[in-house]
């Protein structure tokens, strides 16, 4: 498996890969995380046009996409319930999502962002337990809890190298 930026090419791919998130979610007990169509096509745009969206892909497939930025998340700045592990130079990731035909294809993205800051922070809704486990996996330890530009909670996660 490689991971490359993606390109407005791959937005169709991408938006079929959320769709099926979104579908999958629903089915296994997290109805209520990204609701209405989120993320956009306009967002995924967006993401790919700043370079911050990537794909993962084994020969010409794309099994997985997300966004990852070295960068301050302003939704991290306060939060709740805990603390973070430290306040050093972070990477973020959002909006990671597989087709669901290869299993650890998020473990493997997480892994790739990992290398290439060794401080990330991530958040999920709490009734996402897929991706919960998926942190487990990976070693990331709980934080608490981080408030939404729109209000919604989520649970905060941070590991480092």
């Amino acid at each position: 498996m490689q991971i490359r930026k993606s390109t407005i090419a791959d937005l169709d791919e991408i938006m079929k890969i959320y769709d099926y998130a979104r579908t999958y979610m629903a089915a296994n007990g997290n109805a209520n995380q990204w609701l209405d169509g989120y993320p956009r096509r306009e967002l995924v745009i967006s993401d790919i046009s700043n370079g911050k969206s990537y794909v993962c892909y084994n020969d010409s497939t794309i099994l997985g996409t997300f966004y990852f930025g070295i960068e301050a998340e302003p939704t991290y700045k306060c939060i709740y319930e805990g603390n973070w592990i430290n306040d050093e130079k972070y990477g973020v990731i959002h909006r990671i999502a597989t087709n669901g035909i290869q299993k650890g294809i998020a473990a493997h993205c997480i892994n790739w962002c990992m290398a290439e800051v060794g401080n990330i922070r991530i958040d999920t809704h709490k009734q996402n337990i897929p991706m919960q486990k998926v942190l487990t996996r990976c070693e990331f330890s709980y934080c608490g809890i981080v408030y939404m530009q729109n209000g919604d909670e989520r649970i905060a996660f941070q590991k480092l190298r």
